[in-house]
């Protein structure tokens, strides 16, 4: 039987209608739809035809739907990394520039999802290395200073050599898609999906001359930590732990880390005009 798992966004009000529609679905396509523990928790799902609850991920799923925002879909991506499960993702968060249909189409989407009329978006990733720890970013990496410490003193370097000091609250490293994240919320530039490389931008850089750096995609970063206290490090926007003071971390740029399913001719640059024109408007 054909499977696919679902995601959904953390206020299951939000997502009824949605998912009552897309059960519906899927029992006419004669598919299965698998959701963990935590969503089956979530929404009060019971044992019915169609529907395998408390599951475990699996990754040869044919396809992962995400009813929710960026954050949901960033959740969905990094499950599936590496997988090549497409990530098919209906907004129903604040921006949701990862989605790919917008409520008001769920139904047309739906059906174009299970019929698989689809075109596949392959993202890079992050790769970040802090000591015996690996964690693989689709978004981006964020560090900053905790919360009533002292300003932050960074050190960085491409390929060992060391580009520049910078006192901060912190610093960013963003994929293509996640240049319009939090990078974007820096003052740094927006790279286009296909764009390989990644971009390194300061948050409230105390500098006159600190300006955000894309880099090539074969370049290794290596950041150090030169505060006397530790900071915090965020990966895809989820605590992954500290940096301790005179700490380094490492990261590389990374191909094919995530599968977005996308409609048939999506624009990146229509989808940057129509997310952020509507928040200015």
């Amino acid at each position: 039987m054909r499977e696919i798992t679902v995601f959904t966004h953390r206020r299951p009000r939000d997502t009824v209608a949605a998912l009552q529609l897309l059960s519906e679905r899927a029992a006419e396509e004669q598919v299965a739809l698998r959701f963990d523990a935590e969503e089956t928790a979530k929404h009060g799902l019971r044992a019915g035809p169609g529907l395998v609850l408390d599951a475990e991920l699996k990754r040869d799923v044919e396809l992962c739907i995400v009813l929710g925002g960026d954050g949901t879909i960033l959740r969905a991506l990094q499950s599936y990394a590496g997988s090549g499960v497409p990530v098919f993702a209906i907004n129903f968060g604040e921006i949701g520039f990862l989605a790919t249909v917008e409520p008001q189409d769920m139904a047309a989407g739906m059906a174009r999802a299970f019929a698989g009329e689809f075109e596949l978006l392959r993202l890079p990733g992050i790769v970040l290395e802090t000591g015996e720890h690996r964690h693989t970013a689709i978004n981006d990496v964020a560090i900053h200073r905790k919360v009533g410490e002292r300003v932050a003193a960074l050190a960085y370097a491409l390929d060992g050599e060391e580009a520049g000091s910078v006192r901060c609250d912190g610093l960013v490293v963003a994929t293509p898609a996640g240049s319009t994240g939090y990078n974007l919320a820096n003052g740094g530039p927006v790279m286009a999906w296909g764009v390989e490389g990644f971009v390194v931008s300061f948050i409230a850089p105390h500098s006159m001359s600190a300006r955000a750096l894309v880099v090539a995609p074969d370049d290794r970063l290596t950041v150090y930590n030169r505060s006397s206290e530790p900071l915090d490090l965020a990966v895809d926007g989820r605590p992954a732990g500290e940096i301790a003071p005179g700490g380094t971390i490492a990261a590389r740029f990374l191909r094919d880390v995530g599968t977005l399913a996308q409609m048939p001719g999506s624009s990146f640059y229509r989808r940057l005009r129509e997310k952020f024109g509507r928040l200015a408007s």
